[in-house]
């Protein structure tokens, strides 16, 4: 059964939803669906108290680091940690409380090409059993393409079936946003859904453009219940008017 799945989006310090893509170097055209002066731990309180397991902590450029100490304070092995992760910092996130850390631009070189030997080491450092690999992507063609550095560049990383197969060897999970329609609350990628419920033989976290309560459903259906599911921008503990969050915890109490 799919799960619903919460979330802390850091940016400078503060907990925001960000529409997918718009986050640069320099900061221009940063469009925000939310920002809050509410400390990252207020929610890790929460998804705490709920039993949530599997939400993510995503420290989006610098500045991050103590809130993001704050939230995996607030709950010790419950969230998983991502941003800026390497194997000179792994180790100590988990020291820190993270449950998993999530890895994607370290696996890239600066014009995107892939390095598995750097994905060899992270896997030293710190176990598959504790690393999710990031393969957030945006559509081309008729395909998906793997994106680094907040998903403004492209790599050369195709998200098919053979990268799936080959990378589950080196992780415990998978982390997919789907940046095209990441916070624009305009409905999930179904094919995209579709096909990780098909290929991933480990569990993925699919998150992107959900827009109602229903999509949980549509989720769970298109996926055979094998895709978890990410609610940022469109719940109302976010500031968005579509969802609640109390029916997200109650789906996920029922299963």
């Amino acid at each position: 059964m799919t799960k619903f799945r919460p979330c802390i989006d850091l940016h400078n310090g503060r907990v925001k939803q960000i529409v997918g893509g718009s986050l640069s170097n320099d900061g221009q055209g940063l469009r925000t669906n939310y920002e809050t002066d509410r400390p990252a731990n207020y929610y890790a309180e929460i998804y705490q108290k709920d039993n949530l397991q599997g939400g993510h902590v995503i420290k989006l450029g610098v500045g991050n680091d103590a809130a993001a100490r704050q939230a995996l304070t607030a709950y010790p092995g419950g969230l998983q940690v991502g941003g800026g992760i390497n194997p000179e910092n792994a180790a100590e996130w988990l020291l820190a409380g993270a449950s998993h850390v999530i890895v994607t631009s370290f696996l890239f070189d600066s014009v995107g090409g892939f390095l598995p030997e750097r994905l060899d080491q992270l896997v030293a450092e710190v176990g598959k059993e504790r690393l999710v690999i990031d393969l957030s992507c945006r559509g081309e063609a008729n395909e998906w393409v793997v994106a680094m550095n907040r998903w403004q560049n492209p790599t050369d990383l195709f998200l098919d079936a053979a990268t799936i197969a080959e990378l589950s060897c080196y992780c415990s999970e998978f982390l997919v946003h789907a940046a095209d329609v990441e916070g624009k609350c305009e409905g999930v990628d179904e094919r995209l859904v579709e096909f990780l419920g098909v290929h991933c033989p480990i569990p993925v976290t699919y998150a992107g453009g959900v827009r109602s309560f229903e999509d949980l459903a549509t989720v769970d259906r298109l996926s055979k219940g094998r895709v978890d599911l990410t609610i940022g921008s469109a719940l109302d503990l976010f500031g968005g008017m579509q969802i609640q969050y109390s029916d997200c915890v109650a789906w996920n109490q029922q299963g």
